[in-house]
């Protein structure tokens, strides 16, 4: 009698587990909302470039002690990544003096806010990269 009620006690247990684990995956989102990103990048390399270097100074120019400046950071490197995955295998634009003055800089940056995530960009390195982004810019224009 104990041998057959503990054989449905596990029977029971090991279904009942089971049952419970499938409604939880059917009904359970993993991980965060997984939404469409929206691209950021519109195809047209001297329009993207402009408006990322644009919004790279932007946020080079906040004050360190801003509250937006995480929320900055995180957008920046988004924008890199998208820049640089769009146009680094494109030979039509990669060769270009604007595309190798962008990816300088934007390397530079990316490189210190994932190695330094809690520092600010130093004063020199701000300079450096206005002066970068900017040549981009009006490079650019020139190149297409």
């Amino acid at each position: 009698m104990t041998w057959d009620f503990n054989q449905f006690f596990k029977k029971f247990i090991t279904t009942s587990l089971s049952i419970f684990l499938g409604i939880l995956l059917i009904f359970h989102p993993f991980g965060e909302d997984l939404l469409a990103a929206k691209p950021t990048m519109s195809g047209d390399f001297a329009r993207d470039t402009v408006s990322v270097a644009q919004a790279l100074k932007a946020t080079i120019a906040l004050a360190d002690d801003d509250e937006r400046i995480s929320d900055s950071k995180d957008e920046a490197l988004g924008l890199i990544t998208a820049y640089i995955s769009r146009y680094r295998n494109r030979p039509q634009v990669n060769g270009t003096s604007s595309f190798t003055t962008m990816q300088t800089a934007l390397n530079s940056m990316a490189g210190h806010y994932k190695t330094f995530a809690n520092r600010p960009l130093p004063e020199k390195l701000k300079e450096r990269l206005n002066k970068e982004l900017t040549r981009a810019e009006k490079v650019v224009v020139k190149e297409i």
